[in-house]
């Protein structure tokens, strides 16, 4: 009768561990089609300096339009983890302007991040609590007694994947609200700092125009023109991001002095 039981079973935790599994896998299969849907190309940053007059005209005479629709696209970049996510906050300061495109990223961005999110915690997050062991059960209420300092330093950080931190603090138990707030100002510096370079990406895809002409005309096979973030920032603004994520780790600092001195 237990071997009959076991069988009858096997299905029900089969559809139930499928449905547990769903809000990813339907992410990951809205994921697939998007990337080969070509939307990805058609909004890199070469793809539209090659048409910026057409692209320019039509967004100037249609703003809210291209800026819903470039809000709609981004969050599902955030969303479906798709590679190219952070240089669309460049194309939407090369787009938009500064200031409008930092703040439709901001938010594209954090909405996205709050879907994936919220799919990974309902389909892998209250299973792990359930079975976590104790390890993983004590790194979790580590991590969610500081959650908020230890999510603004993994999101000023730019060491760390954008797509990784929204997975492994679904993973890790942290709140809801914390997780939109602190995701919303901390990738602002960042997200800004793309943006504004995204007003000068003329002249930056101007130097890899010549860059790539140059190859051609040498005779090389492997000569390609890519955009890629790291070419739009410096050092130093790198340094300074590295440097707002320590700042965020300081309360936890001090809270761990404080209770190493008092024992």
């Amino acid at each position: 009768m237990s071997r009959i039981n076991a069988d009858e079973s096997t299905p029900s935790r089969l559809r139930a561990g499928l449905r547990r599994a769903a809000p990813l896998l339907v992410l990951g299969v809205v994921g697939i089609l998007f990337w080969f849907s070509g939307v990805t190309r058609a909004i890199s940053p070469e793809a539209l300096l090659s048409s910026r007059t057409n692209v320019s005209e039509w967004v100037a005479q249609h703003h809210a339009t291209a800026m819903l629709l470039f809000f709609c696209v981004y969050t599902a970049f955030a969303a479906l983890c798709l590679p190219g996510a952070a240089i669309m906050s460049v194309v939407a300061g090369f787009l938009f302007g500064a200031v409008a495109g930092s703040f439709v990223s901001v938010f594209a961005a954090t909405i996205g991040a709050t879907i994936l999110f919220l799919a990974a915690r309902t389909s892998f997050g209250d299973m792990l609590c359930e079975r976590a062991g104790p390890r993983l059960a004590r790194l979790r209420r580590g991590f969610h007694a500081d959650a908020a300092s230890y999510m603004l330093f993994l999101r000023l950080t730019p060491a760390f994947p954008f797509w990784l931190v929204n997975l492994a603090s679904a993973l890790l138990g942290v709140e809801l609200a914390t997780f939109v707030w602190t995701t919303f100002f901390g990738v602002m510096p960042a997200t800004f700092a793309f943006a504004f370079a995204g007003v000068g990406l003329d002249s930056v895809v101007a130097a890899h125009q010549a860059a790539y002409e140059t190859c051609v005309a040498s005779g090389a096979q492997s000569c390609i023109m890519r955009v890629r973030p790291s070419d739009l920032v410096t050092r130093e603004l790198v340094l300074a991001l590295a440097a707002l994520g320590l700042l965020a780790l300081l309360p936890v600092l001090i809270k761990r002095w404080r209770s190493r001195k008092a024992a």
